[in-house]
């Protein structure tokens, strides 16, 4: 299944969400003119490489909000800003632009945080913007727990659209990544090596601070 839109409507145009979409489209179209030694020294320069958070935090903590801004590959991309588009704008109409900014780029930060409390000396670098769209789907799932999504359903080599409960799409989403997240653990206890991939842990944390930070930033609230 894929996401299409939802059926909420606006009362303001989410500026801050289209905003936020070109700026990682741009970041990533920077990223694909890179040579390869260049792009893994603008990973390192401006991912979250938690070894050097752990050893240099005063001036690698930049890196909590900048990290949110790249991406590993094309559909590491498309995907991410599929769920912003469809999701961000209801919760950025809900919270006004400046919360819902803050609320955003701190629900990231924290999220990176978490990954690195798994793997503190790990010298992968961990990046996307996953964290902060964990985020906004925390938010969107108690903010409106009917609400359905029409998505496209592939059915064999037929495809279809149906209208989903966003409760299902979303709950999916972090299931798959709780059970990830529990095997990235195992591999982690069984084995001496670093392991890279997914920041699961990342879409954990951050879906976890979107339903503590939404809510105390207004999201209830009618007016903002």
């Amino acid at each position: 299944m894929f996401p299409l839109y939802d059926e909420n409507p606006t009362r303001i145009t989410p500026y801050l969400t289209y905003g936020l979409i070109g700026m990682n489209v741009l970041v990533f179209l920077h990223e694909v003119s890179l040579s390869n030694a260049q792009l893994e020294q603008f990973f390192r320069l401006y991912a979250v490489v938690p070894r050097e958070l752990t050893t240099n935090f005063s001036s690698e903590w930049t890196t909590l909000f900048t990290s949110q801004f790249l991406h590993g590959g094309w559909w590491h991309l498309i995907s991410n800003m599929v769920f912003l588009w469809i999701f961000g704008n209801n919760i950025e109409d809900r919270l006004g632009h400046l919360k819902y900014l803050i609320f955003y780029l701190t629900c990231g930060a924290l999220a990176a945080l978490c990954q690195w409390f798994i793997g503190m000396n790990s010298g992968i670098p961990s990046l996307g913007a996953s964290g902060a769209i964990s985020g906004v789907l925390g938010a969107y799932i108690i903010r409106f727990p009917h609400a359905r999504v029409m998505t496209l359903a592939f059915l064999g080599f037929f495809v279809t659209t149906i209208r989903v409960p966003a409760m299902i799409l979303i709950g999916l989403f972090i299931v798959q990544n709780v059970l990830s997240g529990v095997v990235s653990l195992q591999t982690a206890a069984n084995m001496s090596v670093e392991t890279g991939g997914v920041a699961y842990w990342a879409h954990i944390g951050g879906f976890v601070f979107g339903i503590i930070l939404a809510p105390l930033l207004g999201l209830f609230k009618q007016e903002y």
